[in-house]
Parts: C-alpha cells; structure tokens; sequence
C-alpha cells in the first residue's frame, strides 16, 4: 500500500520534469530511470503479480514483537529512484520494482500491513535512528560503516557498476585511477559517493588530474548530464545501469566494480530483523523469490540465504 504524501507529490513533480526534459535532449525517448514519460511504456516496466499469492507463515510470524503483531502493521520507507528497484509506473502514482515486491511479499508472509512512505534516499537512514519508520528500503548496499549504525537483513546482491556514452574511450573501470580528469555523475549520499570521495587522493598520487564528482537527487538529472555530454561517467548500482542503458540509445554499460549485499534497512538493534530475515527465507522456498528476480530480470543478484547485518563483501 502506497500513502501519498507531499514529498511524494514532489518527488513525482520532479521525475516528470526529468523526463520531460530528457525527451528533449535523448533523441525523443523519455527517460527510462525514472518510469514515467510518455517512452516508459508498461512493456518496460514489468507489471506481472508475483506476490498476491503468498500467504502467511505462522512461524515467520511469531517472530514479530508482540507490538507489532497487536498492531498488525509495518512502516516502511522506500526510496523511488530508477527501475528495477523502484520507480513509479507511467499513471505518476503507482510504485513497481524488485524492493516494492519484496516488502509486499514480506509483509504477507509475516501477516502484517505495509503502510508504504516514500522518503528520500538520504533521509531514509537517519530516519531509520529516530524510529520514524520500522524499516526501509533503497537497494541499500552493506557496508561496514553503515553497519555501525543500522541493522541490515539482505535479500539480494548488487553493488557498483559503472555506465558511459558510446563515444566514450572507457572500455571498463578496474581501477578509479582510470577516471582522474573526468567528470563521473553518481547519486547523493549513496555508496558510490562515499567510494569516490574516499578515494580521490588516487589521482593526486598518480601525478594526473582529479576526477569532479556531482551528485544527484535525481536519477532522471543523472542520466540527462550523461546525454548531454556534462558527465563522461555514471556510477551506480550494477542492475539499475543495466536496466537503464538498455532502454537509452547511446548508452553502454562498463562493468561491474565492486559487489555488495543489498538489504531491508532497520534502526541499530532492531527485534525485526529475525522475523523479517525468516520471511525472505520463506521466500526463497515457495519460489516467489525466484519468481521476483525473474519478472524484474536481477537472477544474477539472487543471495542463497537472508542475513542479519553480514559484514560488507569486500
């Protein structure tokens, strides 16, 4: 279930205009990373039922805190970005992709409503802290660092991933010294952000000139700065640069840099994450896991179990 409110007005405002724009400047194609210009047709986005069928599991259930199961719901935060994590569906109002399904199939296995808040990425996590929502979602990757402060149960692998222009003299990207003196456009507050910022002493090290950095709220402004020639390079989650350059003329995607494990986000010591970590489990077994990966084409992100905060895949 979806709750609108004012910043989800705004993120749709927003993702419109991205659209729009990128239909001026993309050869007439809309923007795919967003799902709602005129080019982002329902073939594009997969609209198959993969979830209505699933039923509760008592034991997945009794997991829950006692609070919880009186309640008989769950507030979730999802971030809305590009497919195929989540985006919204050509009506502007209708949320589809990998993690909707996920927390949708969840919450039916452990026989509670999801009460849905779309929310900024960035926001998402500190939110998480301030017990503002029960849980999240974001295609959040797990890394050390966010281990310290949030508890994390994983039910998908994805990572980092790189995307240019046909034109572009970059093949693959096995070394963030092969960007010095580029321009790489990647999302705000993600971990692409942080791995650049982290390592832009390489460069300096090697004698060349520094890569520039900008970041994006929006996944439509990303990809438009590629389009238009003011970024070489997008760095982003590996399934969503997949995603995206197969719909997008003149695009090409590089090549996987590093992977992470993906998880549903939760405040640091969480009672949730056992009943949760069961329900993706319970997932895996009846076969509607497989059956998500499929309709949203992500088979090589599929994990062999669900965990509880792992350490970052390195």
């Amino acid at each position: 279930m979806t709750t609108s409110t004012p910043r989800a007005t705004a993120l749709r405002a927003a993702a419109l205009l991205a659209t729009a724009a990128l239909a001026l400047t993309a050869c007439g194609s809309g923007d795919p990373s967003d799902g709602t210009g005129p080019a982002a047709a329902t073939a594009r986005i997969p609209t198959t039922d993969v979830v209505s069928g699933v039923t509760k599991d008592p034991a997945a259930a009794k997991l829950l805190p006692a609070g919880v199961r009186a309640r008989g719901s769950l507030s979730l935060a999802s971030s809305v970005g590009s497919p195929p994590s989540a985006t919204y569906l050509p009506d502007g109002r209708t949320l589809a992709g990998q993690d909707i399904d996920f927390a949708d199939a969840v919450g039916r296995v452990l026989g509670v409503r999801i009460k849905r808040e779309v929310a900024g990425f960035e926001a998402i996590l500190p939110a998480l802290g301030s017990g503002k929502y029960d849980l999240g979602t974001g295609n959040f990757g797990v890394t050390d660092e966010r281990r310290r402060t949030i508890d994390f149960v994983t039910y998908v692998n994805d990572g980092q991933g790189f995307a240019a222009r046909e034109d572009s003299r970059l093949r693959k990207v096995t070394s963030l010294r092969q960007l010095c003196g580029l321009t790489v456009a990647t999302g705000a507050g993600t971990t692409f952000e942080t791995t650049l910022e982290e390592n832009a002493h390489l460069c300096k090290e090697a004698g060349k000139q520094p890569y520039d950095v900008r970041t994006y709220a929006e996944q439509g402004a990303l990809w438009i700065s590629l389009q238009q020639g003011r970024s070489d390079v997008v760095m982003s989650t590996i399934n969503g640069l997949r995603y995206a350059v197969r719909q997008q003329p003149g695009l090409r995607f590089l090549n996987e840099f590093k992977r992470l494990d993906v998880g549903f986000a939760f405040k640091k010591g969480t009672p949730l994450a056992p009943a949760v970590r069961a329900a993706v489990n319970r997932l895996k077994k009846d076969g509607t896991y497989a059956r998500i990966l499929k309709k949203w084409g992500t088979g090589p992100s599929a994990i062999a179990t669900s965990r509880i905060s792992p350490p970052e895949v390195k």
